[in-house]
């Protein structure tokens, strides 16, 4: 599929969202012509929001407005993460998300809203609905999963914390993670680390400079949860995938396996992102 050339009833738009301090970002959008949902779609850590293109168009042939969000440090991206420059998910979930947000909201108006996302999109996914549980009546996961040590088999989890406690050590000690160069994420900033490092250690999730209780907040959303798990995605297995959903105490949840057989490919991490009809089918199933 050609990034570049969308289908002639689709719209392709990347308009340019601005948070409430300055940084500026392009999210994608793929929208038809009588949207009859839309949908807000967060990649996993050191993805950009191109990368998604072929399933935003997918779903858009089937009446849904997708707009991908990029993450700040990433893509379009108007900052870098550094030493002198840095954020946390504070400020992914309480500037950029309502950014993105708002341009969902001016081009695909009267619609049901659907948020979802992949891998760390899908956790943040779930945060923001704490924090904002009137921005999205529904939830979608691809790939996703609490990245909580115990949630994970035991061939797994018994290194994970040590991995954990490394990557935080090493985005403090560059300034950012250096996530190209060990093959892991991007140039992610510490504070990120930092978060998600201490969700993987303690199962809990929380951002500094939050006051909100996420783990309360997330236990009292009522909303329908459907996920899709990638049967050999050792990154976001199902036992963490359930391990977040079990947060969401009063939601209506559905999971989806989906084996190489299913998917045309391989049913890892990433390479549904290629080829996204048959998770594009069970989303909407």
């Amino acid at each position: 599929m050609d990034d570049a050339s969308p289908p002639q009833d689709l719209r392709a738009l990347e308009p340019e969202a601005t948070a409430d301090d300055g940084h500026r970002f392009k999210p994608i959008a793929r929208i038809p012509q009588a949207p009859r949902a839309s949908l807000l779609w967060l990649p996993a850590m050191g993805i950009g929001a191109k990368h998604y293109v072929p399933f935003a168009e997918a779903l858009a042939r089937r009446g849904i407005a997708v707009f991908v969000h990029e993450w700040r440090g990433g893509g379009s991206s108007s900052v870098r993460a550094d030493r002198q420059t840095g954020w946390g998910y504070r400020e992914l979930l309480t500037l950029d998300l309502p950014a993105s947000e708002a341009l969902v909201a001016a081009h695909a108006p009267d619609v049901p809203r659907i948020l979802g996302g992949h891998s760390l999109g899908g956790q943040l996914a779930c945060c923001r609905l704490a924090l904002s549980p009137e921005s999205a009546q529904r939830l979608w996961l691809v790939g996703s999963g609490a990245p909580y040590w115990r949630a994970f088999p035991m061939k797994t989890a018994w290194w994970l914390p040590f991995v954990y406690r490394f990557l935080a050590w090493l985005a403090d000690f560059h300034g950012a993670l250096p996530g190209r160069r060990i093959g892991f994420g991007g140039q992610e900033a510490r504070g990120v680390i930092r978060d998600w490092s201490l969700t993987g250690l303690s199962g809990r999730y929380a951002a500094r400079g939050v006051d909100v209780d996420l783990e309360s907040a997330m236990a009292a959303l009522t909303l329908d949860a459907h996920a899709v798990v990638l049967a050999r995605d050792w990154l976001g297995p199902e036992s963490s995938l359930r391990f977040l959903l079990s947060k969401l105490r009063r939601a209506t949840t559905r999971i989806d396996v989906l084996d190489a057989a299913a998917l045309g490919a391989r049913a890892d991490h990433y390479a549904w992102m290629k080829q996204p009809y048959a998770v594009v089918d069970a989303l909407l199933r």
